[in-house]
């Protein structure tokens, strides 16, 4: 056995008996297993939370926040479907089949790190969750498998409700678009449907038929909030509306402050440069406009923190709100797709109704990503940071820190592996599966430290990042290598590559051996004219 992997045995002996403590204190506290409920919201920037500095109203989420622990250094893998089969599976998305878009018919795109729907060699939370006695619950958007057999039930789901698509009208289901109960199609109605309400609903009711006995239970409740098209209900965007007339440069300022007071991020990283139209320059009838898409943005978060409220409140209800870990994160950063006013397509009724199609805009974005750079699809601060908050009482003692202990969105499998004390299998259903690429964060939540990641690795659309102890080597498609040193400069704003060339190089060699691995192209090359996207192209479908 290699020094290394005498190591990973260690680490995987020590959490396995952590977790078999964990196990005999609940036990004896007269429970059973921990339950765990993990929230993913879609499309929402670092700081649009209320205790990530927003000025969005999230009550419930925030006191998430106040009874439990914030994150500062938590990544994701900068898009929806990526993200989405990373934390499933504790892979990198190559791995799990995902490295790009999803395939709409599933037949495959490309060699299988891009075939667009979840591999045959990986396994999701629910298929190791079952076999160790858990009830498997799932509300929300899907979008790792257009298909059968890649739909939730076919993947260890016991029970589903939601969309198995990517983005849809919020009112009701758009034209090639699939939602589901549990593995039958299903088809919204009603002038009452929202997806947002829907989803914490059925989250709710299948808590309270799952939930209520010694069963332990895992819930993966996935918003589709706040991800475009703008849909909210009209008192929500009445309670915004002129708020946001102040316009985003004011609101970014004040939105650093906080976080700064806060001490989620550090004074000596500059606010980055506002990547929109100075607002006085905004003609009047477009700041009105855009007051509305901001106004519609906030309500769908809010009325997704609603959403929330209601699940939290069920489990306090079943008399599970001790032993129940509660994870909540974002999918990527701020969406900046439409441009720097937002797109409009489609329908003719006023932006937030049904028969409207419409984005808030990157200059918006901007402000969702306070204070980094870059937005979703990039691997830039901006894109791939997300908050995670974690509320679990009976861990979780001193509630309202923030830790800057680094986490990536793979870590989640592993976390809930350890509490579980379930076993991440070798191979299921007969095919060889890929091994586990996460670290639990039990120990983090449990107020110790753990061993990080020794790198950790970002490929998405030929955009590229390394990031290794303080140094993050980071491109955009089609342009130059940079280099940063995070702890001075996590706003990315100062390239040190010219003065650091050896560690570049070194960065750019473990990026290599990463790429091999899991499957990640190595041809974009890393010079030339970059393609951004900011035409309001629409990415997600």
């Amino acid at each position: 056995m290699t020094n290394m992997r005498r190591r990973d045995f260690l680490r995987f002996a020590a959490g396995t008996a952590s977790a078999a403590v964990l196990g005999r204190a609940a036990r004896a506290a007269g429970g059973g297993k921990p339950n765990i409920v993990l929230i993913m919201v879609d499309d929402m920037g670092y700081s649009d939370l209320g205790c990530y500095g927003s000025e969005i109203e999230t009550p419930n989420v925030d006191r998430l926040a106040a009874g439990g622990l914030r994150f500062s250094q938590f990544y994701n893998a900068a898009r929806c479907c990526p993200t989405r089969a990373s934390l499933l599976t504790g892979l990198y998305p190559h791995q799990a089949g995902v490295g790009g878009m999803v395939s709409k018919g599933d037949g495959g795109r490309g060699h299988e790190p891009y075939q667009g729907f979840l591999s045959d060699r990986c396994v999701t939370i629910a298929e190791v969750l079952k076999p160790a006695g858990y009830t498997t619950l799932m509300s929300g958007k899907w979008h790792v498998g257009e298909s059968h057999p890649n739909w939730p039930c076919d993947r260890g789901f016991d029970r589903y409700f939601g969309l198995i698509s990517g983005a849809s009208n919020y009112f009701a289901l758009d034209d090639g678009r699939k939602m589901a109960l549990d593995n039958e199609p299903f088809t919204p109605r009603g002038e009452k449907f929202h997806m947002t309400d829907a989803f914490a609903e059925h989250a709710v009711k299948f808590l309270d038929e799952r939930g209520r006995g010694d069963k332990p239970f895992f819930l993966y409740l996935a918003f589709t909030a706040p991800h475009w098209p703008l849909h909210a209900w009209p008192d929500d965007i009445a309670h915004y509306r002129g708020k946001y007339m102040k316009g985003w440069e004011q609101l970014r300022k004040e939105r650093y402050a906080r976080q700064v007071e806060m001490g989620l991020i550090d004074r000596k990283w500059a606010l980055s440069p506002l990547d929109a139209k100075p607002w006085a320059q905004v003609p009047p009838a477009d700041k009105d406009r855009m007051d509305l898409r901001m106004a519609i943005y906030a309500a769908q978060i809010t009325q997704m923190d609603r959403g929330v409220g209601k699940v939290l409140a069920k489990l306090k209800e079943l008399g599970k709100e001790q032993d129940t870990l509660v994870l909540f994160l974002s999918d990527n950063g701020g969406c900046h797709e439409g441009g720097p006013m937002g797109f409009s397509r489609g329908g003719k009724g006023e932006i937030g109704t049904k028969d409207s199609f419409a984005s808030y805009g990157q200059s918006w974005a901007n402000l969702s990503n306070t204070p980094f750079r870059m937005y979703k699809h990039w691997v830039h601060e901006g894109g791939c940071s997300t908050p995670l908050i974690a509320r679990w009482p009976a861990v979780i003692k001193d509630g309202g820190k923030i830790t800057h202990a680094v986490g990536h969105i793979i870590d989640v499998m592993a976390t809930c592996l350890e509490i579980a004390g379930a076993e991440y299998p070798r191979t299921f259903n007969g095919q060889p599966i890929v091994p586990l690429e996460g670290k639990s964060l039990l120990p983090i939540l449990q107020g110790q430290t753990r061993p990080g990641h020794a790198v950790l690795c970002w490929e998405h659309m030929g955009n590229k990042a390394v990031r290794e102890g303080n140094w993050k080597l980071v491109s955009k498609k089609g342009s130059d290598w940079e280099l940063y040193d995070l702890p001075a400069d996590r706003s990315e704003l100062h390239d040190l590559k010219g003065r650091n060339p050896d560690k570049a190089a070194d960065l750019l060699a473990k990026w290599e051996a990463w790429a091999a691995k899991v499957g990640a192209d190595k041809k974009t090359s890393s010079k030339g004219k970059s393609k951004d996207s900011k035409k309001g192209k629409n990415e997600e479908e």
